[in-house]
């Protein structure tokens, strides 16, 4: 059915996007819970995470990206399970695979592993030979905080060496919000084209209702109705 077209709503670029990216994060989707989604959503989503270590895994892999590869969406192998398997000295083994069974995009991280900044940028040099690179600034571990300086030293340093996003001006941030009022705070505050991450596989219709003013946590902003 196509798309009624009465309101006046912002505008949103088709697919490819350069900004406006909504990146949905597996947890452990199955070939049809994964085709209900794409049947639901896949103008809508741009990159597809498998999240952790699922994709190690999920014995319906193969399937999965061939679906999604189909459906003109990014697949990304999950951060964590490149840093365990750097942790284990085996960062080039996984590597290897995920360029073999069919993966766009690796993410790297050091949120679990024992890892410098150093480390981090030897293996995301690694990782662009094969791959785009999403670069996660941040660690898991609440007693690790960055300051204002050092987050902008690593975001700069991943961005030198190849980082694709999440780093640099707002167009080539990818911000981790799974919550509606993290959504909605970040639409307010840098419209309706800000790139979301780790959103579920089934709130994606959701999130685009609050990009395009059609929730009540974003209607004012985005202007989507007058008083006359």
């Amino acid at each position: 059915m196509r798309r009624p077209a009465f309101l006046s709503l912002p505008e949103r670029s088709a697919k490819p996007r350069d900004v406006g990216l909504t990146h949905v994060l597996d947890k452990g989707q199955t070939v049809q819970s994964t085709q209900s989604v794409l049947l639901a959503s896949a103008p809508l989503i741009d990159v597809w995470k498998f999240g952790w270590g699922t994709a190690y895994i999920d014995t319906a892999l193969i399937e999965k990206l061939a679906l999604l590869r189909a459906a003109d969406i990014r697949t990304c192998l999950g951060g964590t399970l490149l840093e365990i398997s750097w942790a284990q000295g085996k960062a080039q083994e996984c590597l290897d695979w995920a360029a073999e069974v069919g993966f766009d995009a690796v993410e790297v991280s050091r949120g679990v592993a024992p890892m410098t900044v150093s480390d981090k940028r030897e293996l995301l040099c690694r990782a662009t030979e094969s791959f785009e690179v999403l670069s996660e600034v941040g660690s898991k571990d609440p007693q690790e905080v960055l300051t204002p300086d050092e987050w902008t030293s690593e975001v700069a340093g991943d961005i030198a060496a190849g980082a694709a996003v999440r780093g640099g001006g707002i167009d080539r941030i990818l911000f981790e919000a799974p919550r509606k009022d993290q959504q909605a705070w970040l639409i307010r505050t840098f419209g309706p084209d800000v790139n979301l991450a780790n959103i579920a596989c089934n709130e994606v219709l959701a999130l685009e209702t609050l990009r395009l003013g059609l929730r009540a946590d974003t209607c004012d902003v985005t202007r989507t109705w007058q008083l006359t």
